[in-house]
């Protein structure tokens, strides 16, 4: 995708399952092996009532589809700032929703809504993104 074909206003969604391979490896990536994780019976006992994904993990998949999918190979993640507003289950099917939201002409970069709504249709996580497009 060229630098020139993207409109403000555009949007992309991709479909994702939170997947039990994908939370044990990051967290040994990581270190992060936080028990609200990786531990069904502690988790059951959390305010959450079962396994939740690491949010840092929910934005890699963000991360993915921008360097990959929307905008593409070529796209410089700048910056991201999230909220995470509800929690994501292991197994969950997730809507990840990236909008053009701004262009900047002259340095050839994008503001980005970066949003995550679970099965139910709830926003889990609103986050807006900077990213360098000089690349495409």
């Amino acid at each position: 995708m060229k630098y020139s074909d993207l409109k403000v206003g555009d949007t992309y969604e991709k479909f994702q399952v939170v997947e039990d391979q994908h939370v044990v490896s990051f967290a040994q990536i990581t270190g992060d092996k936080n028990p609200v994780h990786l531990d069904e019976e502690y988790a059951k006992n959390s305010v959450f009532g079962g396994r939740i994904a690491h949010g840092i993990l929910l934005l890699g998949y963000i991360s993915a589809v921008l360097g990959m999918e929307f905008p593409g190979p070529g796209t410089i993640y700048m910056s991201q700032n999230a909220k995470f507003l509800k929690p994501v289950y292991i197994g969950e099917k997730i809507k990840i929703v990236i909008k053009i939201v701004e262009k900047d002409d002259n340095k050839k970069r994008a503001k980005l809504s970066t949003n995550i709504y679970k099965e139910s249709g709830e926003l889990a996580v609103e986050g807006e993104a900077m990213v360098s497009l000089k690349f495409l």
